[in-house]
């Protein structure tokens, strides 16, 4: 009896240490796929995230900003975007939203020099969003010029992946001349692609572009 449950135990641990290295064969042979099952669950998760964010933002304006109701969605989100980050490491979506819950929201643990890591880690790979963010708190939070040096390099970086509200920004510094050489024709430029990425900010751009047309009429 002893006999027979002991090669029913060496049958259990070999068939298991079988369908382990059928998986890493698998893994190894199909590296796409894992990626993509990887890839996917971390979006999943990142998904989970906003979606609370977008529920806090819903209601954040009617109540108080340390308001408890808000705890469990916010450290809901926050687990999310770090289990996101925990399964695929590269993600540069979780990094943004993570870093920029540590700037704008009163979540349990935040840390406004994690959050700047994170969103310098995540401009650094490319994130538009995150580049984007990058500038404007470079701009905005900080007084030195060479801060507003790293702003304008990260705001470009972000109008290069044509993103809208940093193509916004970047028309309404080209439009008043600060930090670079006043270019009407740049600025225009600048508020028609951003017009033209998203239908929300057609109203408020196509108005300033006929303004930009305007002094381009006077001043030539």
């Amino acid at each position: 009896m002893l006999a027979a449950s002991a090669r029913r135990l060496s049958a259990a641990a070999s068939s298991s240490s079988s369908s382990t290295r059928v998986s890493q064969l698998a893994a190894a042979l199909n590296p796409q796929r894992w990626m993509h099952d990887r890839n996917k669950k971390a979006m999943e998760l990142i998904a989970k995230g906003w979606s609370a964010l977008q529920e806090v933002d819903r209601v954040i304006d009617y109540a108080d900003h340390n308001d408890k109701r808000l705890i469990p969605l916010l450290r809901g989100a926050k687990e999310n975007f770090e289990l996101a980050l925990e399964i695929d490491n590269d993600n540069t979506h979780a990094r943004y939203w993570l870093g920029k819950m540590h700037f704008k929201y009163h979540v349990p643990g935040a840390c406004k020099a994690v959050g700047a890591a994170l969103l310098v880690e995540a401009a650094n790979m490319g994130d538009p969003d995150a580049q984007y963010e990058l500038g404007c708190r470079l701009r905005i939070e900080n007084d030195h010029v060479q801060s507003d040096q790293q702003a304008f390099h990260y705001i470009e970086q972000a109008v290069d992946q044509l993103h809208p509200g940093a193509l916004y920004l970047l028309g309404a510094v080209y439009l008043t001349g600060d930090c670079v050489k006043r270019d009407i024709a740049s600025a225009m430029w600048c508020f028609h692609r951003a017009s033209e990425k998203v239908s929300s900010f057609s109203h408020r751009i196509s108005r300033t572009c006929w303004s930009c047309y305007c002094i381009w009429i006077l001043t030539s």
